[in-house]
């Protein structure tokens, strides 16, 4: 059969796209200088997602009559670069609506990827435009076709930015689930929260297989409640955290990763165990909230912290939601935070261990931070700024990483070349990728309701609207 085609008529031709768009800010968040600048345009390339420009509406003309682009006008609002968790579990959701060995145990892999895109969803409403993900806890390696959902170009979801470990690492006999029947086996009906090695030797191929799977971090846990078992008849034993590893397979593990270019997050609660992985150049420390020694203050033990490079991700969000924000536990996780503050600590980044409590809620871990004494712009940055600092990966860092930054202006960071993983985030400037966010909120004089989900008005992420006028656009 032969076909023919009839021309188009000039209603079926479409007009180009215009290349560009611009967003009007009433004031824009600077994380690198801690300022709130006035009336900012930001243009954004539509093709790539990439920021164009940033000038002062008073340097460009504000008649944008001519302009075939769009113009999003957010001069009511205070635009901020999309907020970063540097520490979530999308496979889980808040253990008051289901324990953890429930979750892990007797909801299918199916039921907990599908609530883990609902997840996703709700936090990029909220205003969290990237996400690191510290193990799916018994849904093996389902994060990686997740974040091919989410991070792709050709993403089928809305979410975040997502950045995974598939499996975390501990050692025999550590994590659950953990059977009441069967005391020396591994899981229950094979299902592991974690990938379990053992020697040097078994560390090194956990981390190569995980490498492997797709990561982009490597998580160990470095220190845990070991003697779970022992609760029932002798309750502080069963309930101290203490090493896992030895010093030998922790520097097996971070050794082994560096080398393949990863970053490595350590769940560690005690200063005996987080001295030697900072020695040992680990990326990112998880939790800290025991920073306490019987002959030490808490500002003594962060002082061995200080100078060097090593992320501190509080979590904080976790202990008040698991506490109510009472007893020792807390006390102790609020305590070795003030002390941080005390030491002018900033290599921090916000992490709720978000799933402990509700995705979506993200910025919990913000206004606890603030509750607690840190000056509200230092927590932005720690938000935004701080949180690619933490996740982005190790090409971004060293000598090479600088030189990689000082031409990021250039816009060589095109997403379509480099992948959306390596784009820099976190701050609006020329060459980073337009992660926007937006809240009427005043951030002096209340900053958690500035912060809250209900608050943020607008959600841009690579370039693209997602929330417009507290409304979702997917």
């Amino acid at each position: 059969m032969q076909l023919t085609a009839s021309a188009p008529t000039l209603e079926d031709q479409a007009q180009p796209a215009a290349p560009t768009k611009i967003v009007l800010a009433g004031k824009l968040f600077d994380p690198y200088t801690l300022q709130l600048l006035d009336n900012q345009a930001i243009t954004i390339c539509n093709d790539s997602g990439m920021i164009l420009d940033v000038s002062p509406l008073s340097a460009i003309s504000s008649n944008f009559a001519s302009f075939d682009g769009e113009v999003i006008d957010l001069r009511h609002l205070t635009v901020l670069p999309g907020f970063v968790d540097t520490h979530v579990h999308f496979f889980l959701h808040p253990y008051a609506e289901t324990s953890w060995v429930d979750q892990v145990t007797k909801e299918s892999i199916v039921e907990r990827t599908i609530k883990a895109t609902v997840h996703a969803k709700r936090t990029l409403m909220a205003g969290f435009t990237t996400v690191r993900d510290l193990g799916t806890e018994g849904a093996g390696d389902a994060d990686i076709a997740l974040r091919k959902c989410l991070s792709s170009p050709g993403a089928l979801i809305p979410g975040p930015r997502y950045f995974c470990v598939t499996r975390a690492i501990a050692p025999t006999g550590t994590y659950g689930p953990k059977s009441s029947l069967y005391v020396n086996k591994e899981g229950i009906d094979d299902v592991t929260g974690v990938d379990v090695a053992d020697g040097t030797q078994e560390c090194v191929k956990a981390v190569r297989r995980q490498i492997g799977a797709g990561a982009d971090w490597i998580k160990i846990y470095a220190d845990y409640a070991v003697r779970s078992r022992a609760s029932e008849v002798s309750r502080r034993v069963g309930a101290a955290s203490m090493a896992t590893f030895d010093y030998d397979e922790l520097k097996a593990m971070i050794c082994t990763a560096h080398a393949y270019g990863v970053k490595v997050a350590a769940h560690a609660t005690n200063r005996s165990t987080i001295i030697p992985l900072i020695s040992l150049g680990v990326d990112s420390i998880e939790h800290a909230y025991d920073m306490f020694a019987p002959d030490s203050t808490a500002v003594e033990m962060f002082e061995e912290y200080a100078g060097h490079k090593t992320k501190y991700v509080p979590t904080l969000a976790a202990y008040y939601t698991m506490t109510q924000g009472k007893g020792e536990i807390w006390d102790r996780a609020a305590n070795s935070f003030k002390a941080a503050l005390e030491l002018d600590l900033d290599n921090i980044s916000c992490g709720g261990d978000t799933g402990v409590f509700a995705h979506g809620a993200n910025a919990l871990e913000l206004s606890l931070m603030v509750r607690l004494g840190a000056d509200w712009k230092k927590v932005l940055r720690w938000a935004t700024l701080g949180g690619w600092e933490t996740i982005r990966s190790r090409m971004w860092e060293g000598e090479a990483g600088k030189t990689r930054l000082a031409q990021v202006g250039d816009l060589k960071e095109d997403p379509r070349i480099v992948g959306d993983n390596e784009v820099p985030f976190g701050a609006v400037r020329k060459g980073f990728i337009a992660d926007l966010i937006a809240t009427p909120g005043n951030f002096a004089a209340d900053f958690e309701g500035a912060v809250s989900a209900e608050s943020i008005q607008f959600v841009m992420k690579g370039g693209k609207i997602y929330k417009r006028d507290g409304l979702p656009l997917v």
